[in-house]
């Protein structure tokens, strides 16, 4: 019995307070379309007092840990105002006990202004700011409802949080358009200051015919006629793109910018816990809309995957549900027969199993469409890791291990 069917102690929970709602349009947004499973969140979309006090306190009384992490996305939560984020403090102060709290806030950044930056800096939030490089980049998909540019308006939020020394990382979705250019992609983010970077890939199908809750982007246990949506990215130019950011990175930035996609692979060769994408299994990370409905997953956010109520049931209570330890536990079962014997799985695990809907060697339709990119990147740079953890355990300075690394690998 692997251990997510065992009992789950500790949890994540990204909340959604405002929902599918948001200000922008992004072309190849997965969760705008949601409002298909709540037709009545036109007019309630908000996350009222009585969820929001529910979900504070059950986040905190559920979590056997010291640390409790408030993981806030969206649509747009900034939507929502200043006011909801001030009431949810006082709430998490109200049962916070001896715990410590930490928040993180996932924004587009067009609507913060100085009172958002102030209240921000003040309560120590961890800013996620999604932009997808330069102004090409990042205006190929990310365009507000009229169809305008969204980039200055990105760029002004972020000076905000840089002028109040407010913390944040970038969150780059990679795409058709902007997986041609990594490193004028990396150079960019590098230039607006983000010392901490996510590199996501973009995998969507669109159902020839809307499902049966009226989803054009479909979930891979989808049977019926579908295209890849023609944004998402190339599986083998995902690969190229990691790799060419990462030969310059551990040459010339390792220990000055944080990359997640490097950082979490380092972090499981060093036998940590890395992201539940590469992990065995999953069901550790759990998604709430703003009525307080818990899904298994923010991919699985869909009827089959709906585990319960926050206002009706405990958070400890329904990650433990069968039905969520099935589906950590699936990841693991329906692994593809090629993963196996594959050179890196230790690494990779078959990853996210929303991205396997491929035929695998058997003919079944779980091998992972990244699968090319992912064994062309661990291929390349998992050596060069483990080479850098062995130097780091021998406490080798940062600067002889990047001449060391540049040395053995790229003579």
């Amino acid at each position: 019995m692997s251990q997510v069917m065992e009992r789950i102690n500790n949890f994540g929970v990204m909340a959604k307070p405002s929902s599918s709602v948001c200000n922008i349009d992004c072309t190849y947004c997965f969760y705008l379309e949601k409002e298909h499973l709540y037709p009545e969140r036109k007019k309630r979309w908000r996350m009222d007092n009585t969820t929001l006090e529910n979900y504070i306190r059950d986040q905190i009384q559920s979590q056997k840990s010291d640390v409790i992490d408030f993981v806030w996305q969206g649509g747009e939560p900034t939507l929502l105002g200043v006011d909801f984020f001030r009431q949810a403090i006082a709430f998490q102060q109200q049962y916070r006990g001896y715990k410590t709290i930490t928040n993180s806030l996932q924004t587009n950044a067009t609507l913060l202004d100085e009172e958002w930056a102030l209240f921000l800096k003040e309560h120590q939030f961890l800013i996620g700011v999604s932009i997808d490089g330069d102004r090409i980049s990042n205006d190929t998909y990310r365009l507000s409802r009229k169809g305008k540019s969204t980039f200055d308006d990105t760029l002004r939020g972020l000076a905000l949080l840089k002028k109040h020394h407010v913390d944040f990382n970038t969150l780059t979705v990679v795409n058709a358009e902007n997986v041609k250019r990594p490193l004028n992609v990396y150079a960019f983010l590098k230039r607006i200051g983000s010392q901490y970077m996510q590199f996501i890939p973009l995998v969507e199908r669109k159902a020839i015919v809307p499902d049966r809750d009226g989803l054009i982007l479909i979930q891979p246990t989808f049977d019926g006629e579908s295209n890849l949506a023609e944004w998402s990215v190339p599986a083998k130019a995902y690969g190229k793109f990691l790799n060419t950011i990462f030969d310059h990175w551990v040459q010339q930035d390792l220990g000055k910018i944080f990359v997640m996609n490097f950082e979490q692979t380092m972090s499981q060769l060093a036998g940590r816990p890395g992201a539940c994408v590469f992990s065995e299994t999953c069901g550790n990370g759990l998604a709430m809309e703003s009525n307080g409905d818990v899904y298994s997953c923010d991919h699985y956010v869909y009827p089959e995957h709906k585990l319960g109520n926050v206002n009706e049931t405990s958070l400890i209570e329904l990650v433990n549900l069968p039905q969520n330890l099935k589906f950590g536990e699936d990841k693991l079962t329906n692994i593809s027969t090629d993963c196996h014997q594959c050179e890196v799985r230790s690494v990779c695990h078959g990853g996210c199993p929303k991205h396997r809907f491929e035929a695998s060697s058997d003919g079944l339709l779980n091998r992972n469409y990244l699968c090319d990119g992912f064994k062309s990147h661990f291929s390349h740079a998992v050596p060069k890791m483990s080479h850098t953890l062995g130097l780091l355990s021998q406490q080798v300075p940062i600067k002889k291990i990047k001449q060391d690394i540049k040395k053995s690998f790229y003579s």
